[in-house]
């Protein structure tokens, strides 16, 4: 992908995995580069700001003798991201009416 992604659109993807399920770091960091090219450095202080700005809470889970943190949303999480999904509709109908996306257009 050539467009760059900002801070808020890489905090509403991952919001938007966590919208799905808790997630460990590794399985959070294969949903997202799914879509967009990060790596775990990236993601890694992003989870960190969302937990410090009540957005995430994390909990351990022993797997095989090792514990894996989980990400969960909390209820701030949850809100910003019915945010987040608001604002990329406005901003994806904006941007499909420059790039001739709408077939109304």
């Amino acid at each position: 992908m050539v467009f760059q992604l900002g801070a808020p659109l890489l905090d509403a993807c991952v919001l938007a995995v966590l919208a799905k399920n808790d997630a460990y770091g590794y399985v959070l960091s294969q949903e997202v580069k799914r879509v967009v090219d990060i790596s775990e450095s990236t993601l890694y202080p992003v989870l960190r700001r969302l937990q410090k700005d009540d957005c995430l809470t994390t909990y351990d889970q022993a797997v095989s003798g090792r514990n894996r943190r989980y990400y969960s949303l909390t209820e701030k999480g949850k809100g910003l991201y019915k945010d987040y999904q608001r604002e990329w509709e406005s901003f994806k109908a904006s941007i499909d009416l420059l790039l001739g996306g709408n077939a109304n257009g």
